[in-house]
């Protein structure tokens, strides 16, 4: 790892974790955000990523993106950017391998579907629920609830997308516990793993929706961006198959992007001044990001593929049953709470609504294959197909 900038997270100065324990001592020579990565991938939640939609639901084929290798591709290029401007590469790549962890089935459909079910309760964000899950429901340790991760991963991942000025339930208990200092932007680090995560669906999701046929070449080279890019691919491969050839154009994308988010941020950094990470937190403004002309063309394929992939008309279809297979779920188990678990049955509250957070809490935690199973077991039938790929 290069010399550490000293705008960077330094994990000899963290603030610490919510719960202090005498006589703690650290497994092995890691670091406070060492541990926290470790922790994070040691964790049910991050193991049950495997099996929630990224994009497509429930993908008969094994090539298709889902929650868990998102994750991992977000991380290789957090760290990669991290690296370029001295940052923790450990803290990046912790927050980059929990960012989706709070994610319900189903994807966005799923949320949408918690979300409606829980508008008299309180709603539902995912944001929100990853930061529940690390410091509240998965709680392996004998002593506190939740992984008790460092200060600055919690705050990575609360503000990671710019303050919160008006936190969610769930958001809110939480900084009430453990104060995160919500109105102020975040670290370096966590702004990385944000922009990141743009890269890596941005890019990745033209990748699979290729291979399903949602996404043709002569669609993607109506952007002038990709068909320059294509043009010069061709040009330095004469002859080579064409699906070799697409998977150039992505990884050149992802190069471009990266290149242009460590020159942007370089020179936002020094206009900035920022000397501390409290410096950056102060600066009032997003030091990690795409430059103007980066950020126009990344806004214009995000509309091209909102309109040709995430709401395509076959996408949608799948989407609707999804929705439709979580509220029938919730329904059922505030209907008829023996149907839970039992360890989720015993510790159900009694009053709202509390009560129908832990439904959630319970739903949310599920993966794709979990959510079809219990539907099968409570209706006596599979859902209708949920796979369009």
């Amino acid at each position: 790892m290069m010399e550490r900038a000293p705008w960077a997270c330094d994990p000899d100065r963290s603030r610490g974790r919510e719960f202090t324990l005498a006589g703690e001592t650290a497994r092995g020579p890691r670091s406070v955000f060492q541990r926290d990565r470790d922790r994070i991938i040691h964790s049910i939640a991050f193991r049950r990523l495997r099996h929630k939609t990224q994009v497509f639901i429930a993908p008969d084929g094994d090539h298709y993106r889902v929650r868990l290798t998102h994750s991992l591709e977000v991380a290789q290029i957090g760290r990669v950017i991290a690296r370029a401007l001295g940052l923790d590469e450990d803290l990046t790549e912790a927050l980059c391998l929990a960012h989706d962890i709070g994610h319900p089935p189903f994807g966005h459909a799923g949320e949408d579907a918690l979300e409606e079910a829980m508008a008299d309760h309180g709603g539902f964000d995912h944001n929100a629920n990853t930061l529940r899950v690390l410091m509240r429901l998965e709680s392996p340790y004998p002593r506190h609830e939740g992984l008790n991760l460092s200060w600055e991963l919690l705050e990575g991942l609360a503000k990671h997308n710019g303050p919160v000025y008006q936190p969610t339930w769930a958001l809110a208990e939480l900084d009430a516990a453990f104060p995160l200092d919500l109105a102020q932007h975040a670290s370096l680090e966590a702004q990385v793993a944000a922009i990141s995560d743009d890269i890596a669906y941005d890019n990745h999701d033209i990748d699979d929706g290729l291979r399903a046929g949602f996404l043709t070449l002569d669609t993607l080279l109506s952007l002038p961006s990709l068909e320059a890019q294509w043009r010069d691919i061709e040009a330095r491969f004469p002859g080579a198959p064409r699906d070799r050839l697409l998977r150039e154009l992505v990884r050149g994308q992802i190069g471009r992007m990266v290149n242009d988010v460590i020159g942007e941020a370089q020179r936002r950094i020094k206009e900035s001044g920022a000397q501390s990470v409290n410096e950056v937190r102060a600066a009032g403004r997003t030091l990690a990001g795409f430059s103007p002309a980066m950020a126009a063309e990344e806004r214009t394929l995000k509309s091209f593929m909102y309109k040709t992939l995430y709401l395509h008309e076959a996408q949608e279809k799948v989407a609707s049953r999804a929705r439709g297979v979580i509220a029938r779920l919730f329904a059922a188990y505030r209907a008829e709470p023996e149907n839970l678990p039992e360890s989720w049955r015993a510790s159900l509250p009694a009053e709202e609504p509390a009560r129908s957070r832990h439904i959630a809490d319970f739903m949310a935690g599920m993966t794709d294959k979990y959510a079809m199973d219990c539907y099968a077991r409570l209706f006596g039938e599979r859902p209708e197909s949920l796979s369009n790929v």
